[in-house]
């Protein structure tokens, strides 16, 4: 065979070949297109510091003359209205006190009727069942240790409906709606995807815990509601804050005087922020640990906005321009917030050690404060010895270990009948429970979703994974301090949302971005839509003891997957 010589060889001129050049992307660079990878496109500070909505290729809205702004909210809207149905069908159903609902229900009573918590005799649960207009409420004081603000919430809808299931279940499954509604926006915002942010929402819709929560008048929703309302108030400020900083940058390239010197002016959703955060605590304390987290979480994301903007020093222009507005914006307000969410102990003389001040401390060297704040920062001393000293031993509890796989859920309520017992007619038995369990596949998901956005947030350094990251850790990780207290697994519901959003963000991964292959497109959507009729399907099977459906044993038995969730 002939060798052929160089010479011979056609070459093409040098602007040809750098035209070629340009076209044929490097090996490896082409090896990983075959599997879906899109170079990012090259922007400036601006769309770094502000990015847009990427607009979808196609639009179906617009043969409706619908503009995107309201197609944004048409999705939202519809998911929360399927969770509204779901979480208001059968809403009095069990006719019973389940579980805490014996604490708080009456509790948001005494608020409604008299302003602090009265005593109520044994017995008043069957009284009250039977005849809600004769509930046996005395003046006597009675010792409480959780605030006020989520015992005054439920005592709206008691207030609208009496003192009855539906009547102090209404406003909890109303906050549960709204949070699907919140979550959809806020996963749209976040992620920068409308249908991203609706699957969040979709999959809280039908989550187990978020579900029984929502329909049962306990503490723990209403502060997963301003838990979650804070975190979008944030997010609103992050977005609102960096597109003032990049509308100060005097052209499309970094600027480090700018970056390290502009204020970011009066920042109003941040405020919002710290009212929804003080709200929280006065619901529960832990959320004080919520209210750290996302301090921390705000003025690093201020820090990284200076950092992109071409501060030289973003951590020290951090510290001289916003760390003081942050503090301000969220702890004093949060602060106020707390303390007048007890305007009804306050104002009136009969709540738990109202007068102390005036008895056993009038001696203190305190007494320069006002009587009530010192009587109430007494109560509070001595709430905070019984929470840390709660140890006694309760059938349901759990220790956070087991939360994220489901592995110790909480009974809320259940009877048996045997075979022609009150028209049972099956041979097996009847079951009705509630069982605060999560969809076992969607959370059973959520951990290697929680893995992905650890990856994301650790290696690749995704803000949005970091965001989700640490609104899940101010939910989760705190329990782990208190792991010789009585704690139980429906306290995860603080943290249900941002699981959801994590799982939404590992499925979009899995579809794909909108530029890969379209074979790698079709798989990966395939496969996440696989996965979230799996979830669904889980939730369905599941529903029964969701909602006091009464089933035979042996499809109750068929439903108590573990050992441990009898």
């Amino acid at each position: 065979m002939a060798r052929v010589s160089s010479d011979t060889v056609p070459t093409a001129n040098p602007a040809q070949r750098g035209d070629d050049l340009e076209e044929q992307p490097p090996s490896w660079q082409g090896r990983l297109r075959r599997y879906g990878y899109v170079a990012p496109p090259r922007t400036t500070v601006r769309d770094r510091l502000v990015p847009s909505y990427p607009a979808p290729a196609r639009r179906p809205w617009s043969a409706l003359g619908l503009q995107p702004r309201w197609a944004s909210w048409g999705g939202p809207v519809l998911i929360a209205l399927f969770a509204g149905i779901l979480r208001f069908w059968r809403l009095g159903s069990p006719h019973a006190v389940i579980f805490d609902e014996t604490y708080y229900a009456k509790d948001a009573w005494a608020l409604l009727r008299q302003g602090y918590e009265g005593t109520w005799p044994d017995g008043a649960n069957e009284q009250i069942l039977a005849d809600p207009g004769s509930a046996p409420l005395s003046d006597a004081a009675s010792y409480v240790v959780h605030p006020p603000v989520g015992k005054w919430i439920i005592a709206v809808g008691e207030y609208f409906f009496g003192l009855t299931p539906f009547g102090w279940r209404f406003m909890v499954a109303l906050l549960g709606t709204l949070s699907v509604l919140m979550l959809c926006r806020i996963g749209r915002r976040l992620l920068r995807s409308t249908a991203l942010g609706c699957l969040a929402g979709a999959l809280l819709a039908v989550d187990g815990l978020h579900f029984v929560m929502s329909r049962t008048a306990l503490l723990d929703l209403v502060l997963m509601f301003f838990v979650l309302a804070a975190f979008g108030c944030l997010l609103i400020d992050r977005d609102r804050s960096r597109a003032r900083l990049a509308a100060a940058l005097p052209g499309d390239q970094p600027d480090a005087t700018v970056a390290g010197r502009v204020p970011l002016g009066l920042r109003p959703w941040r405020l919002a922020a710290g009212l929804c955060l003080g709200l929280a605590i006065g619901t529960k304390w832990n959320g004080l640990y919520i209210l750290a987290a996302f301090g921390v979480l705000t003025v690093l994301w201020d820090m990284g906005a200076r950092r992109t903007a071409g501060a030289r020093r973003p951590l020290l222009a951090m510290l001289r321009r916003d760390s003081v507005p942050a503090f301000l914006s969220l702890v004093p307000v949060a602060v106020v917030t707390y303390v007048v969410s007890w305007t009804g102990w306050f104002v009136t003389r009969g709540g738990y050690f109202r007068d102390w001040a005036q008895k056993d401390g009038a001696g203190s060297a305190w007494s320069w404060v006002p009587g009530p704040l010192r009587s109430l920062w007494h109560y509070e001393s001595e709430v905070y010895n019984f929470h840390v000293g709660l140890t006694s031993h309760h059938a349901y509890q759990s220790n956070p270990w087991s939360w994220l796989v489901g592995g110790r859920p909480v009974s809320y309520f259940y009877e048996s009948r045997e075979l022609g017992e009150k028209g049972c007619l099956e041979q097996s038995g009847c079951a009705r429970e509630v069982l605060a369990l999560g969809t076992p596949l969607l959370w059973w998901l959520g951990c290697a979703a929680l893995v992905y956005v650890l990856y994301r947030w650790a290696l690749r350094r995704d803000w949005r994974a970091g965001a989700i990251v640490c609104a899940v850790a101010a939910g989760y990780l705190p329990w782990f301090l208190y792991q010789e207290r009585t704690i139980f697994f429906f306290y995860a519901v603080v943290f249900v949302p941002f699981l959801c959003l994590a799982v939404a963000m590992l499925l979009g991964a899995i579809a794909g971005p909108p530029g890969s292959t379209e074979r790698r497109r079709a798989i990966g959507l395939v496969t996440a839509g696989v996965l979230v009729l799996l979830v669904v399907w889980n939730f369905i099977y599941f529903w029964p003891i969701y909602t006091a459906e009464e089933i035979s044993m042996d499809q109750w038995r068929a439903r108590m997957w573990f050992d441990t969730w009898i």
